[in-house]
């Protein structure tokens, strides 16, 4: 690639990249914690492994615009091996890994568990944030609507005392920067025989559900992907995620409709995604608890669709 054409990849739509990004970074943290107690790990195991991967993937694949993180898929394939070996097995799995199945009807179901138990305050906030999210680019579109409805919503939650369900209500999510570390297991064959059937499988998941989310961010966008460059990309990533205590994870569907459809379209947005993703934890966590998972389920059924 030619360094004009990497440039435009890069710094193409500047604005749209960081305000999408930022928005896709919101959108990640419900994600990432509800996987990880899908796989049975640590919440901040799934975010950790969204930023490396996302991170990675900015520079690495070959769907400029798509997100990659913690998935669900993926996290279904790893419970066995966690509850049976425990999570050092499960990032030794990861780092040797190196179904779209109703797509849209998945994502938006997947948002009503949320309501389960919860008062009239959450299907109004869930309600208004949809409003916002449609209504407000007809006002304007420079700043994409998830991100107002976001900012809003919490304003509103935390200015009246609102009792509804946020995001620090889903799991503990330490003020804590990843480090680098090495699964610690012992370095036999029986090791590799526990690992190697689950690293297959989650190395096969992960690149059929990335190689169609490219697909279909290929058609929303009408550009074509490298996807050769994308399979190396999500193994690098991986790899990386791994050492430094992430599971695995690949290409998601939901957060790159969201990026796509709030103006993301070059590595930057995914790369903001990533590194906004920390900021979040690490600097504005006290925000970020207090985000109400009305406005997040919002941004995510308008992903969906």
């Amino acid at each position: 690639m030619n360094i004009s054409a990497y440039r435009q990849e890069w710094f193409g739509n500047v604005r749209g990249d960081v305000l999408s990004g930022i928005v896709v970074a919101f959108a990640m943290i419900p994600e990432a914690i509800a996987f990880s107690i899908i796989a049975g790990v640590d919440p901040m195991v799934g975010v950790y492994a969204s930023f490396c991967i996302a991170i990675v993937i900015s520079f690495v694949g070959g769907r400029p615009g798509m997100i990659s993180a913690a998935t669900g898929a993926m996290a279904l394939v790893m419970v066995d091996l966690v509850k049976d070996h425990g999570l050092n097995y499960l990032i030794a799995a990861t780092i040797m890994t190196g179904f779209v199945n109703s797509l849209a009807l998945l994502i938006f179901t997947a948002q009503l568990t949320h309501f389960a138990g919860e008062s009239w305050v959450m299907y109004v906030m869930t309600a208004v944030s949809l409003a916002i999210i449609y209504l407000f680019p007809r006002i304007t579109k420079a700043i994409p609507s998830p991100l107002v409805a976001i900012i809003l919503i919490t304003i509103a939650a935390i200015s009246t005392g609102a009792t509804v369900r946020t995001v620090g209500d889903m799991g503990q999510l330490t003020e804590a920067l990843p480090i680098f570390m090495l699964p610690d297991i012992p370095l036999a064959f029986e090791t590799l025989a526990i690992i190697l059937p689950y690293s297959i499988a989650l190395a096969f998941v992960g690149l059929l559900e990335s190689l169609l989310t490219a697909q279909i961010v290929d058609e929303l966008t009408d550009t074509p992907s490298n996807k050769n460059r994308e399979a190396k990309g999500q193994g690098l990533g991986n790899i990386i995620a791994g050492c430094f205590g992430g599971m695995a994870g690949c290409a998601m569907i939901g957060q790159s409709g969201i990026n796509i459809k709030s103006g993301g379209r070059g590595r930057l947005s995914t790369f903001v995604a990533g590194a906004f993703l920390m900021v979040l934890i690490v600097a504005l966590n006290d925000i970020l608890i207090k985000i109400p998972m009305a406005a997040l389920v919002a941004v995510m059924i308008r992903g969906s669709r």
